[in-house]
């Protein structure tokens, strides 16, 4: 049996912190930053855990996670 893909839009948008738990940046800090507060955007910058039902379906989108 051949090695499974994964799906590439998905890989490039989540990584794997060391314990195999999947991490996304955060959305809404391209452009429009004008208006949004100074704190705002700084809790953009960091990343964030997905959630428990996203972390079921990524599992499926990356054999590796």
């Amino acid at each position: 049996m051949p090695k499974m893909k994964s799906h590439r839009g998905a890989a490039k948008r989540i990584s794997l912190t060391g314990t195999g738990k999947p991490k996304r940046h955060k959305a809404g800090k391209s452009h429009l930053l004008e208006h949004k507060s100074a704190g705002r955007r700084r809790r953009l910058r960091h990343p964030e855990l997905l959630s428990k039902s996203d972390q079921h379906r990524t599992k499926r989108l990356l054999p590796y996670g």
